[in-house]
C-alpha cells in the first residue's frame, strides 16, 4: 500500500562549518599525527569501480560513506548512510529499495540533450521522440513521474501487452506524445490502441506477426478509423551477449523481408497502404558494441527508404532498445559494460538515417527509441543489511601428542614444514592427510574428535599457504582456487530471487558497495549468501576490471554495529521479475527528492507482508489463525501447553502475518 508523502528538510551540509579531511570539526580534532592513513576513499573507488559506472550520481564522501547526487553534475548530495538510517527510524526495515526520482528526470534529460546535440550537429530535418517501454519498470509512482518529467520533450510510452496498454492509455496525456504498441495482438488489443486516437492519443499498431496485418485491416474497416500502422523488421544484422538471439532472421517478434512485402500488399489491396507510417526493429537490450548498432541503423535506413519509394507514407523510425548501462565502469564491449557513451549512440543513428535518405531525396523520419534500460537502471539503490558471516575456522588446534593417531601427527607436521619453498607440495599433502582422515573416520577408526582436529589442522594449513601465495607474483594452477575455498560467507537479508532475479538467472552484474567504512580497507573476501533455502540464492559474481571476480571485498563485523550494502543499477526489470520464492515479498520502497535544504520523501510503499505473500497462494489468514487457535485449546486439555505458553503462540503467529516477509535487524 502507498503512505502519504512525508516532508523532511534535512540538511545536506551547504550551512555547516565545513570538517577537515577525516569528517571531524576543527575544534575537537585530535593532535595531528605524521602517519599516512592505511587505506583511502580513492582507493576504494577504484576498488568498487564507483567513478566507472557511477558517474555523475554516485560516488564516496570524506566519511568514508557512499553517496548519490540525484541531478548529476548540477549540484546537491544525500548520503546514503545517513538517509538509509534514518528511513529505518520511520520503521522502513531492510532489505530497502530507494528511488531518486531527480535521477530519472536527469536521464530523460540528458537522452533527449544528446540527440539533439546530434540533429544540431549534422543538420538533420527531423525530430526526435522517445518513448519509455513500460515492461522495463511497471511501478505506478516511476510511470508517473516518467511521464511527468517527459512532457517537455514529449516523451511517450510503449506497450507491449494489454496491461501494459491500459496503464499508457489512463497515463499518458501529454499531446503529442507517441503511444507504441507492440507485443502480441489479438482484436481487442488493436480496436482499443485504434480507439485511442479518438482520445488524441497518437496510438501506432506495431505490426510483429503475420497474422495482425489482416486483423488491423478488419478492426479499421469495423471502427471506421485509419490508423497508424508500423512493421518490425526480422534484420541480418544480429545482437550481440545474452540478448544477441533474440534478433535476426528467427528472432521471436517482426517480420521477414518477405513477409513485409507480402504486408505491403494486402495494406495496398484494402486501400490502407497510406497508413504504414512507421518502421520498426529491434536487435537486443544491452548492445555493448556501438559497431553493432551502426550495422543495424545501416540495414533498418535501407529498408525505410525502401518503404517509402513503394507508396507508404513514412514518418518514423523506430530503433528499439538496446541503449546499454555500463554495469562495471571498463567502458568495453564486454556484456556488462559498454564501447560507447549516450552522444555517440545518438550521432550514429541521426547520420546513417539522414545520409540514407539524402540518397533517395527522402524526408527524414522522426526518430524514436525505446531506451528503458538506460533511463531506468540508475534511479534505485536496493539497500540491504549482512546479518551474519560463515568463515573456515582456521585456528591451530594445540599441539599433538605422542600417542594422537598418526594422521594427526601428519597433518601437524606438514602444518609446521610449510614455507615459501614447498607450499605447492605442502597443500597436497595436506589435501592427502584430510581425505585418509574422512576415510578412516566412516570405516570407525577414527572419532569425531579426531575428525574435527584433522579438519581444523587442514583449514590451518591452507591458511598458511594462502598468506604465502597472496605475496607471489604467479599463482600455481592447483591453488587458483584456494582463495574461494578459504573465503567467508556473508548472509544478507535480501532474496536474490525476488530483487535482483537476473543476477541468477542470467548471471546478470550489479555493482554492489558498503554504503560506510569505504575509508577503512576491506580485507574480507566473500560471496554473499541470501535468506531463501534454496543453493542458487547467493551471489558469487562480481564487477571487475579485466573480467569477473568471484569474490567481493567487505569489511570484518563489528558487533551490534550494521554493516549496509547497496546493489547500484538495478532499476530495469528486476522489480517486476521477481519471484515469491520462500514467499519472500516485495521490499519496501521509498521514494526521494532533492530539495534546496535536504530531501522529501515524496511516497512510501511498504513491502509485503506475510499475509499478503500467503494471500497470492490462497491461504486465508484468518483461517491459519484459527487453526493454530483450535491446536492450542486442544494441546491445553492434554496438559502439553500452558495458558500463557498458548497465548504466547498465538500472539507471535498473529503478529508474524501482519510483519514483514523478511528479518527484522
Amino acid at each position: 500500500m502507498g503512505l502519504e508523502p512525508i516532508r523532511e528538510e534535512t540538511d545536506t551540509g551547504a550551512d555547516r562549518r565545513a570538517p577537515n579531511e577525516s569528517g571531524v570539526e576543527e575544534d575537537d580534532r585530535p593532535a595531528a599525527k605524521d602517519v599516512a592513513p592505511s587505506w583511502t576513499i580513492e582507493q576504494s573507488e577504484e576498488l568498487y569501480r564507483i567513478k566507472g559506472w557511477g558517474e555523475p550520481y554516485f560516488s564516496i564522501n570524506a566519511a568514508g560513506h557512499a553517496i548519490v547526487s540525484p541531478k548529476g553534475e548540477r549540484g546537491g548530495s544525500l548520503d546514503l548512510y545517513e538517509l538509509v538510517q534514518a528511513l529505518k527510524l520511520r520503521d522502513l526495515g531492510l532489505p530497502l529499495l530507494i528511488r531518486f526520482s531527480d535521477i530519472l528526470e536527469d536521464r530523460i534529460e540528458r537522452l533527449n540533450a544528446c540527440f539533439a546535440k546530434a540533429i544540431a550537429r549534422y543538420k538533420y530535418p527531423g525530430s526526435y521522440r522517445g518513448v519509455f517501454p513500460i515492461k522495463c519498470n511497471q511501478q505506478r509512482h516511476l510511470i508517473e513521474d516518467l511521464v511527468r518529467f517527459g512532457e517537455p520533450y514529449q516523451f511517450g510510452l510503449e506497450a507491449g501487452s494489454k496491461p501494459e496498454l491500459a496503464i499508457a492509455l489512463a497515463t499518458l496525456k501529454t499531446p503529442g506524445a507517441l503511444l507504441i504498441c507492440n507485443g502480441y495482438k489479438d482484436r481487442a488489443y488493436i480496436e482499443t490502441a485504434m480507439l485511442a486516437r479518438r482520445l488524441g492519443q497518437t496510438a501506432i499498431v506495431v505490426l510483429e506477426q503475420v497474422e495482425e496485418v489482416q486483423i488491423a485491416i478488419d478492426a479499421a474497416r469495423s471502427l471506421g478509423i485509419d490508423p497508424v500502422l508500423g512493421v518490425r523488421a526480422k534484420l541480418t544484422s544480429k545482437g550481440i551477449g545474452r540478448w544477441g538471439g533474440s534478433s535476426g532472421d528467427r528472432a521471436k517478434f517482426g517480420l521477414t523481408i518477405p513477409e513485409i512485402v507480402r504486408a505491403i500488399e494486402q495494406l495496398e489491396a484494402a486501400n490502407m497502404l497510406h497508413c504504414l507510417q512507421l518502421l520498426h526493429f529491434h536487435i537486443g537490450s544491452q548492445i555493448s558494441s556501438i559497431s553493432v548498432i551502426k550495422d543495424a541503423i545501416r540495414e533498418a535506413s535501407q529498408i525505410y527508404v525502401s518503404l517509402a519509394q513503394s507508396g507508404a507514407q513514412m514518418k518514423y523510425l523506430d530503433v528499439g532498445g538496446g541503449l546499454a548501462v555500463d554495469y562495471d565502469g571498463s567502458k568495453t564491449n564486454f556484456h556488462a559494460s559498454k564501447n560507447y557513451n549516450m552522444q555517440n549512440y545518438a550521432n550514429d543513428i541521426v547520420a546513417e538515417v539522414k545520409e540514407a535518405c539524402q540518397e533517395r531525396d527522402l524526408p527524414v523520419p522522426t526518430l524514436i527509441s525505446e531506451s528503458g534500460r538506460a533511463i531506468a537502471s540508475h534511479q534505485s539503490v536496493l539497500v540491504f543489511d549482512v546479518l551474519g558471516t560463515s568463515e573456515v575456522c582456521t585456528d591451530l588446534p594445540e599441539p599433538t601428542q605422542e600417542k594422537e593417531h598418526l594422521i594427526l601427527r601428519n597433518l601437524y607436521e606438514t602444518y609446521r614444514a610449510i614455507a615459501v619453498e614447498n607450499y605447492q607440495e605442502a597443500y597436497h599433502d595436506a589435501i592427502q592427510f584430510k581425505e585418509e582422515a574422512i576415510s578412516l573416520f566412516n570405516f570407525g577408526y577414527l572419532s569425531l574428535r579426531e575428525r574435527a582436529r584433522a579438519e581444523q589442522l587442514y583449514w590451518a594449513c591452507c591458511r598458511k599457504i594462502q598468506a604465502i601465495v597472496g605475496e607471489q607474483e604467479y599463482v600455481p594452477d592447483d591453488l587458483e582456487d584456494l582463495e574461494k575455498i578459504m573465503a567467508s560467507i556473508y548472509y544478507v537479508n535480501l532474496s536474490v530471487f525476488q530483487s535482483a532475479p537476473d543476477s541468477w538467472a542470467i548471471d546478470q552484474l550489479f555493482p554492489i558497495v558498503p554504503l560506510h567504512r569505504l575509508d577503512e580497507k576491506p580485507n574480507i573476501r566473500a560471496t554473499l549468501a541470501d535468506l531463501t533455502c534454496d543453493s542458487d540464492g547467493k551471489i558469487d559474481r562480481f564487477i571487475d576490471l579485466l573480467d569477473v571476480k568471484s569474490l567481493l571485498e567487505l569489511h570484518p563485523l563489528h558487533p551490534d554495529e550494521p554493516y549496509y550494502l547497496g546493489m547500484f543499477l538495478g532499476g530495469a526489470y528486476q522489480e517486476i521479475m521477481g519471484n515469491l520464492h520462500n514467499l519472500f515479498g516485495d521490499t519496501n520502497t521509498v521514494h526521494i527528492k532533492l530539495t534546496p535544504k535536504g530531501y522529501q520523501i515524496e511516497h512510501v510503499v511498504k513491502g509485503d507482508s506475510v499475509t499478503e505473500v500467503l494471500g497470492y497462494v490462497q491461504y486465508d489468514a484468518e483461517d491459519l489463525v484459527e487453526s493454530i487457535r483450535k491446536q492450542t485449546e486442544q494441546a491445553l486439555q492434554e496438559g502439553t501447553i500452558t495458558l500463557q505458553e498458548s497465548q504466547r503462540l498465538l500472539r507471535n503467529y498473529e503478529q508474524s502475518l501482519s510483519g514483514y516477509t523478511y528479518l527484522n535487524s
